[in-house]
Parts: C-alpha cells; structure tokens; sequence
C-alpha cells in the first residue's frame, strides 16, 4: 500500500507587459495558497509592486511551492513579501521552493523578499533559476536565518540545501550550490558561517559594475562586528552578509540596493511601504 505524501502543493504564476508606459501584471494564474495582491505603483507608472502571499505562513514538511514570473520586454516589476517567511520542523518529508524568472529584453526584475527562519529540524529545498535576456537586469537577494535565535533555537538538525542560477542569452552568469545541515562543523567553521546564524546573498546581474561604484558599494559597512564582503565578476556583483541579525542584513541590503539602483536603472530607490510595518 502506498501512503500519499501530505503537503501543499502551490503554484504562482505571473506575467508582466509593458502598455505605453505602464508596467501591468497582464496574467497571473495560481493553485494552492500561493498568490499575488493587487498590484501598486508607489514610484509611478514605470515600475509595477507586487507582494507575494502565501497564507499559511510557513511551509512544511511536504509542502512544495512554485513561483514563476515572466517578464515582457520593457517591463519592470518589484515583488516582495510581506513578511519573515518559515521553514517549519519536519517529521521526514522534505519542503521545497522552486523560483524562476524570465526577464526580457530590457526589462527589469527585483525580487526582494524579507528573510526567511529555517526551524531546527527543518528539511528545507531552494531552487531558483533566472533567464535574462538582451540588456535585461536582475536585482534579488535571500537572507536565510539558521534557528529562531530569539528563542534560544539553533540548527541542529535537519537540512537546508539552497541553489542559483542566473543565465544571459544562453551562457552561465553565475551558479552556487550550498547545502547545510543542522549541527555539522560548517556551521561553526571560518570555512562555513563562522557561528552566525543568519547569513545573506544580493545579487545584481545583466550589467557590468564599474569601479568606481564598487568603491562606493564598499564604503557601506554593516552593523558592528557584522562581516560583509562585495565582488565584481562579468555582469554580476554579489554581496555577502553574515551575522546574528536579519535586521540588520535588511537595512545593509537595503542600504545597497538604494545605491545601486539609480545607476542600473535610472530610478531613485522607492522602499515597498510593508517593510516598514
């Protein structure tokens, strides 16, 4: 007898297209409890917000979400969360998220989501691709939390295992493979985390990073006794946060985003008002 798997099983998927100047969310289809508020322009017609929900919180053991979005050409579209998202314990099933992104022709697409808490014992699956066509740009970060530190928690069990891909006109941008799991040296090691329990990725891609705006980007330093380190490679520059706070990493991000912004798109840097509730 075969015993099905408990879990949810959600998918998102969104379309944007540029009409004259306005960016519109032009097709959206869901199953499951993952979905998409109505869209906002807090900055204008240019740049369509969105925030992704999805209503039960956190995601289990078992529990297996998709996200896709496609972007037209031109287009230009901000998503966010609107909250910490969770990984939650696991009796032996794994959960997993699979994200991918079609970027157009000179479109652009920000994907910033607030951070997520891996619960000890959590079996947890991150995948996320991104196809970036001509002059296309990627701005996205994950900010992961090891544990619920404000309660004392720390991971030492269970397993995290996190892969990214960002491709441009069929060649390899960037890839990272990371895999996790709870109690192992990695945890502790200089190699690894160096004890902190939140650790955090920015990714900027589909444009080259001049000097001069490293320096810059260098010059913005994280919290005291937070570690942070910036790198150029061709068309991508990453930035690294490691630390005990994922406040702390959304206001360096933040901090980054907002200068990085204006030059890779031309557009001043306009928060999502719900990271400020």
């Amino acid at each position: 007898m075969v015993i099905a798997q408990a879990g949810w099983e959600a998918r998102l998927a969104l379309d944007y297209s540029l009409r004259g100047k306005r960016t519109v969310l032009s097709g959206r289809e869901h199953s499951g409890p993952l979905v998409v508020q109505k869209p906002l322009y807090p900055e204008g017609d240019a740049v369509c917000h969105c925030i992704i929900l999805h209503p039960p919180g956190g995601i289990a053991g078992g529990d297996a979400l998709k996200l896709e979005v496609r972007l037209r050409e031109g287009a230009a579209a901000l998503l966010t969360t609107p909250g910490a998202g969770k990984w939650y314990k696991s009796m032996g099933p794994k959960a997993s998220l699979a994200q991918h992104f079609d970027i157009g022709r000179d479109a652009v697409l920000e994907w910033l989501p607030q951070p997520a808490i891996v619960f000890d014992a959590a079996r947890a699956e991150t995948k996320t691709e991104v196809q970036l066509h001509e002059e296309a740009l990627y701005m996205g970060w994950e900010l992961t939390c090891m544990g619920r530190t404000a309660s004392g928690e720390r991971f030492n069990s269970g397993e995290l295992r996190q892969r990214t891909e960002i491709w441009q006109q069929g060649r390899r941008l960037w890839c990272e493979y990371a895999r996790l799991a709870g109690g192992d040296t990695m945890l502790k090691s200089k190699a690894g985390l160096a004890g902190c329990t939140v650790s955090a990725t920015l990714i900027a891609a589909g444009k080259d990073i001049q000097k001069d705006m490293m320096e810059q980007c260098r010059s913005i330093a994280p919290e005291a006794e937070e570690h942070a380190g910036i790198t150029a490679l061709p068309r991508v520059l990453l930035a690294r946060y490691l630390g005990h706070s994922s406040e702390a990493a959304m206001h360096y991000f933040i901090a980054l985003w907002s200068l990085l912004r204006p030059v890779l798109t031309g557009r001043v840097a306009v928060p999502p008002r719900i990271w400020a509730t």
